[in-house]
């Protein structure tokens, strides 16, 4: 139990050290690290309260937020892109890129609202994902271990892949069990079917990861930390949705474009 107890402690003094360098070295509480924990809190909280009021809304309501999220990331795509782009076809191309991607995503994040109800798009669309950044974060800083793409996201381990994968999966067996999204297709279930579930949230994680680097390589190549500094402790709205961009992405082309090719 001790030793549960110290390595909690350490964990909690990198935490601290991550959102202010001085706290290392400071005995006594940083002003300035708090204050930040304090803008990050309220950022999240009200990003978290305008996101469900939305999905919950739905209709023209849930259709004009994703449409003005995606404009914002196109912008925030088009100045990281214009720092690192070598000439004026380049970034021509990856403004292209850039709206069909975004593009594609937000389609996909307005066709699941339109299917499902919000319990069900939140539940099997979105805490999935979340899952993911939250199990990642805490497998990452308790194990620890080899990185995944130092050279791209130093902070990326293994382990931390590993924990969001499974958080993920719990959250999709929740879904499987409740019958809730498209868990809701074959009613009840059974061992096949939550080890889908499981595989699931395995699928969706190095989905989500891989659209974490994605953007993180876009950063490095344009030499900066955030996409911008729209949200107040989070950088951009890029930054906050890379994973969510890559999942929507996959799921735009595994199951919304089939939906509409085959109406024709």
């Amino acid at each position: 139990m001790a030793d549960v107890k110290g390595r909690l402690d350490e964990i909690t003094r990198q935490a601290m050290d991550e959102v202010s360098p001085k706290a290392a070295s400071d005995a006594a509480p940083d002003a300035g690290g708090m204050n930040d924990l304090l803008v990050r809190f309220v950022s999240a909280v009200a990003m978290a309260g305008v996101t469900l009021i939305a999905l919950w809304l739905g209709g023209w309501f849930w259709i004009g937020f994703v449409v003005l999220l995606a404009g914002l990331i196109l912008w925030e795509w088009n100045g990281l892109a214009s720092r690192f782009a070598g000439s004026p076809l380049s970034e021509i191309a990856w403004l292209f890129v850039g709206a069909l991607y975004v593009g594609a995503a937000a389609h996909a994040m307005v066709q699941v609202r339109l299917d499902y109800g919000m319990w069900a798009v939140l539940i099997a669309f979105v805490l999935p994902v979340v899952a993911v950044d939250v199990g990642a974060y805490f497998a990452g800083r308790a194990i620890g271990g080899p990185r995944i793409m130092p050279s791209v996201s130093p902070s990326k381990t293994w382990a931390g892949l590993g924990g969001g994968a499974l958080a993920a999966g719990i959250v999709c067996i929740f879904a499987e069990i409740f019958d809730v999204g498209p868990g809701a297709v074959i009613p009840s279930f059974d061992v096949t079917g939550l080890a889908g579930a499981l595989a699931a949230g395995v699928v969706i994680a190095i989905i989500a990861q891989a659209g974490d680097f994605f953007e993180s390589s876009m950063k490095r190549r344009a030499g900066v930390k955030d996409s911008s500094k729209l949200i107040p402790g989070h950088g951009g709205i890029f930054d906050r949705l890379d994973g969510f961009l890559a999942v929507f992405f996959v799921l735009f082309l595994l199951a919304v474009l089939p939906a509409y090719m085959s109406g024709f």
